[in-house]
């Protein structure tokens, strides 16, 4: 995979880890409100919340990730982002712990993604960044969310 020279990232923390998204795939970013449930929805669905008169599925993703559900709390937010998923770009909330701030990475900085030792599958992960204050992890939103997962959210977008 050929690395851009600079990335632009907005650095979110869950489950004690620290994640970053492209800042280009990021809309904005939301206080958490609670969501409207849908019945039979995959354990990661958390529901849909209305965004400027459209509904935006939202997805707790640190259960999308295998880590516990989100504790809400004061700092708990919601990422609104574009995410390629079977041929379309999906608009969803991505509920995060807290949002740190936006990083600029250095392209010969992004070290590839480990094959072991952590607590999620390395395929969702585009690289990892050495701060002085620990690892930062670069996810790879399109695939977090699968061809299976598109034909959730063009279910939600019907009953939307």
């Amino acid at each position: 995979m050929t690395r851009p020279t600079v990335m632009q990232g907005v650095v979110f923390s869950l489950g004690g880890e620290d994640f970053a998204l492209p800042v280009e795939t990021v809309r904005e970013i939301l206080d958490h409100r609670p969501a409207f449930r849908m019945p039979q929805g995959p354990a990661w669905f958390a529901g849909l919340i209305e965004v400027r008169g459209e509904a935006i599925p939202i997805a707790d993703l640190g259960v999308r990730l295998g880590l516990p559900p989100a504790a809400i709390g004061v700092t708990t937010r919601i990422l609104v982002v574009d995410v390629a998923v079977a041929g379309r770009t999906l608009t969803l909330g991505l509920v995060v712990d807290r949002v740190l701030d936006v990083a600029t990475f250095a392209g010969e900085d992004v070290e590839a993604a480990p094959d072991i030792g952590v607590r999620w599958r390395s395929d969702y992960i585009d690289g990892v960044v050495r701060r002085p204050d620990g690892f930062v992890v670069l996810l790879a939103a399109p695939r977090i969310f699968s061809a299976e997962d598109g034909a959730v959210f063009s279910a939600l977008d019907r009953a939307a």
